[in-house]
């Protein structure tokens, strides 16, 4: 059961969405480490380890209409104590295509090991990889269901050049053909501007919960 989120995000990717019906989908972690809850239009899914029937008596126990229950505060802390686990924000989900052909603006690959946005990275995806440009850092790794993901750094001197959108669309050409997603806090107007100009799709919202707890993942 494990695969079958990977399985709901290669379908987003691809514009095939759950059926808009108002249901939730239980299914299990793809990994110790990632846990959470996706909404998509009418539809979210629960991927976690802890029992199905828990799940929706903790959703019946909102109050709160179907469709926003797995997004509701009451759900999403009920399930955070449950588990040990905590979450940063809802972020809005965002992916785009690969495309082909070299990246732009130029980038040089760099281990970043002492870069803030990269240890961040280090801590919620595998496979991490880094590139600069002048006034710009960009990150890939593995997350949730082995998709990749991008997040971008811009210094404040770059800033207000377009430079953050041609980060993220250079990401599109770094994969391989996989299509690359992003995770924005819906407050970072900013940010979700530069994904979208640079081609990505806003496909839902996503709430990861972090293991702080012995035991709780990895």
């Amino acid at each position: 059961m494990a695969d079958i989120l990977r399985h709901i995000l290669d379908a987003a990717a691809r514009g095939a969405f759950p059926p808009a019906d108002g249901g939730t989908t239980i299914v299990r972690q793809p990994s110790p480490r990632d846990a959470g809850v996706i909404a998509f239009t009418a539809h979210s899914v629960v991927f976690t380890d802890e029992d199905p029937s828990w799940v929706r008596q903790a959703l019946a126990r909102t109050g709160c209409d179907a469709l926003a229950a797995p997004m509701n505060p009451r759900f999403l802390t009920a399930l955070m104590d449950r588990t040990g686990r905590t979450s940063d924000t809802v972020d809005v989900l965002l992916t785009g295509t690969a495309l082909p052909g070299e990246p732009h603006p130029a980038l040089t690959e760099t281990d970043g090991a002492d870069h803030p946005r990269v240890v961040s990275a280090r801590r919620r995806r595998d496979d991490v990889r880094v590139w600069t440009t002048p006034g710009g850092v960009l990150v890939l790794g593995r997350g949730v269901g082995g998709r990749w993901e991008v997040s971008v750094e811009v210094g404040e001197e770059a800033r207000h050049r377009g430079l953050g959108r041609r980060l993220v669309a250079a990401a599109r050409h770094l994969t391989g053909g996989a299509p690359v997603w992003g995770q924005v806090s819906p407050g970072n107007a900013r940010s979700l501007r530069a994904f979208q100009a640079a081609g990505y799709r806003p496909v839902g919202s996503e709430v990861l919960l972090s293991a702080t707890a012995p035991g709780a993942g990895r």
